[in-house]
């Protein structure tokens, strides 16, 4: 897996097909090697959800290119298909192979967790991982007792298990990550691919106290985070970023490699120009020194 890790939920939302497949290609061709998607999106938009798939399963096929990349996708948020149950995992996952034009993703995750019955879930993802049509399970947006409870029963029964936890952290978001997912991932030896990573875009450096209004699907979610913590951590990012010549929403990125059980940053782009600012965090070493600053800075 590359250091950077492709988010998809902007393909089929705030980039159309051929944005889409400009930033896959372009990723691709810097040494990424893994794309992150969910069958719920672009759901949002009021339909059945599916449209990234969609679009990366087309780039997919036309550049005959699938063993070059790892695909991760997820089940349990789509209209319809919004929950863990065994029938639903199945049918879902179907959709989501057809879509995608593949015959197996590397990485499923059990995206929401509904209360549906452990077990069930688990003995289904096994079969999957059996029957050759999914090569490894994760877990998003789940409680630390449930995903335990899950580990615990894999190991117990002998099934497939969670090899990956995905949950939001940033420098703006620490403190659930820090006290419940990375010792979890520690104590039971299992990945972290954390999403937000850019805190809804606010690391980028465009939301700004008093600056201006800016035109974005996620500014509402980036404008929670300014205010006076947001600008000192802005301020260190930028004077790190000038240091090392790269854009800050790379150093944000490369902050995320330095934390324990993180095997990879997570960032979406739906255009050329902001892929651009994420790709040197694959090459991006951080000194002790400004990690240690960022640490200060994020405190909460």
């Amino acid at each position: 897996m590359s250091p950077l890790a492709l988010g998809g939920n902007v393909f089929g939302w705030s980039a159309d097909e051929a944005s889409s497949f400009a930033v896959l290609d372009a990723y691709v061709d810097a040494g990424g090697t893994m794309v992150d998607t969910a069958d719920v999106y672009s759901a949002w938009l009021g339909t059945e959800g599916g449209e990234s798939e969609t679009i990366i399963g087309s780039w997919l096929s036309s550049r005959s290119n699938r063993n070059r990349v790892l695909i991760a996708t997820k089940v349990g948020g789509a209209p319809g298909y919004d929950n863990l149950q065994p029938a639903t995992i199945r049918a879902a996952l179907e959709r989501s192979l057809t879509r995608l034009h593949t015959d197996y993703v590397d990485l499923y995750y059990a995206h929401f967790d509904k209360d549906d019955p452990i077990e069930d879930r688990l003995e289904t993802f096994d079969a999957l991982v059996s029957e050759g049509k999914v090569r490894h399970i994760a877990v998003s947006n789940h409680s630390v007792e449930r995903i335990t409870e899950s580990l615990d029963m894999s190991a117990e029964r002998g099934w497939a298990s969670y090899v990956a936890v995905q949950d939001q952290y940033s420098l703006m978001e620490r403190t659930k990550f820090e006290t419940q997912i990375a010792p979890l991932c520690l104590a039971r030896e299992v990945g972290a691919l954390p999403y937000y990573g850019l805190a809804r875009g606010y690391l980028t450096g465009k939301y700004r106290v008093g600056g201006p209004a800016i035109e974005s699907v996620r500014a509402k979610g980036a404008g929670a985070y300014v205010g006076a913590r947001g600008e000192a951590v802005l301020g260190v990012l930028r004077e790190i970023a000038a240091g090392h010549g790269v854009a800050m929403p790379a150093v944000a990125l490369a902050w995320l490699l330095t934390r324990p059980a993180v095997v990879a940053a997570m960032a979406s782009a739906r255009s050329l120009e902001q892929l651009a600012e994420l790709l040197p965090v694959i090459g991006l070493q951080l000194g002790a020194d400004e990690i240690a600053a960022l640490d200060r800075v994020s405190a909460t």
